[in-house]
């Protein structure tokens, strides 16, 4: 529970920052959106920095204090944008709440690797749960706490910060039994690790385009003449549908093996990004996103417990860090790649182009699992 718990309060936390960024520097500090881009990869940039940090501190130092450190590292500057929230401050303290994110991420996650009382892929799933109701509770809460300034947000995010401090107190402080052994060497292990980083490199085209979810389609929707707290609403539809339907896509998704699952949401996420290269009013916006969030919740949750399949007992915190670096360096490029394309070129340029790269990187996951097991069956 404790797991769960830290879970729903980084990410409610984060949420009440995603959507609110972009809008913010470009609405309320009238800054270009190009510059909002590069602001929000300067904070994804350190949140990298986090996730390796919070791998390697999981692995060699101690798992509990890393959490300690990184919610302080984003609970302080958190605190601090209350009072000081101009620019350039406000992107410099991005940088900060980023870097804490990142080690505090990658820790929650290692510790879920290391649960041996629940399947992986049960743990995962909880999980990736409690992400989305932190994900519906912060951008719900953001929609409506706009309205009253931005200040009322910051205070909003520190409390999540605070009560996630308490529950790391109470919760995490307990000794890690790891198994340290040496992993079988055979040809298969290459395979793997080949395996892992492409699907490394996957998750981060999957979350470079659902980054413009965060950032560019909210001034998008708002040009249209769709108002912010219509844009937030968006989000909680996404969360309950996650958090209600999950349930069901796991008991499902049991009676299928783990990467046809995730091959099969993934393709209907990305086929969702062609929608928008059309969507125009309100309820199109509604469509695409109820699609986007049945192949999210029906390919996602599986991935980092696929990717714990493939590692090692003693290399936990390492392939969950690149796991979460990836998504961190997807969130990164996104709203600067979306910020330029769209300076330069279009929407619908930017929705075509997102939709290619993610089924290449998809379509190269599949077919380097299908030699892996190709040649399982050949040894077999």
């Amino acid at each position: 529970m404790g797991i769960l718990a830290a879970t729903l309060l980084l990410n409610a936390a984060a949420a009440c920052m995603w959507p609110l960024t972009t809008v913010y520097m470009h609405n309320q500090l009238h800054q270009s959106l190009t510059l909002a881009g590069i602001a929000l990869l300067g904070m994804s940039l350190c949140m990298i920095l986090g996730n390796w940090l919070g791998g390697w501190l999981f692995d060699h130092w101690s798992p509990f204090k890393s959490a300690l450190i990184g919610t302080l590292c984003s609970l302080i500057p958190m605190v601090t944008l209350i009072f000081f929230h101009g620019w350039p401050i406000f992107g410099i303290l991005l940088l900060f709440i980023g870097l804490g994110d990142g080690v505090v991420m990658t820790v929650v996650n290692s510790f879920a690797a290391n649960v041996k009382s629940i399947a992986s892929r049960k743990v995962f799933n909880y999980l990736y749960i409690g992400m989305n109701l932190g994900v519906v509770i912060g951008t719900l809460m953001v929609g409506y706490l706009m309205d009253h300034g931005v200040v009322l947000v910051f205070i909003v995010a520190s409390l999540f910060y605070l009560v996630l401090l308490v529950v790391l107190l109470a919760d995490f402080n307990v000794q890690l039994t790891t198994q340290q052994h040496e992993r079988e060497q055979g040809p298969i292990k290459p395979a793997h690790i080949r395996l892992i980083w492409l699907i490394a490199a996957m998750v981060f085209c999957l979350y470079l385009s659902y980054t413009l979810w965060e950032s560019v389609i909210s001034v998008h929707m708002v040009n249209l003449g769709i108002s912010f707290e219509k844009y937030s609403l968006l989000w909680t539809l996404n969360g309950l549908m996650i958090v209600f339907g999950q349930p069901l896509a796991n008991r499902i998704g049991a009676n299928f093996k783990m990467s046809h699952q995730i091959f099969a949401g993934t393709l209907v996420f990305i086929l969702s990004f062609l929608l928008l290269v059309f969507d125009r009013t309100y309820t199109m916006f509604v469509v695409t996103m109820v699609i986007l969030t049945l192949g999210e919740m029906t390919g996602f949750p599986g991935m980092p417990a696929w990717i714990d399949s493939l590692a090692g007992d003693n290399d936990k915190g390492k392939f969950q860090g690149i796991y979460n670096m990836a998504i961190s360096f997807g969130r990164a490029i996104g709203p600067l790649y979306g910020g330029l394309l769209i300076e330069y070129s279009s929407y619908q340029m930017l929705f075509w182009s997102v939709t290619l790269l993610m089924l290449i990187s998809l379509g190269a996951v599949m077919l380097h699992n299908r030699q892996i097991q190709r040649r399982r069956i050949k040894q077999d």
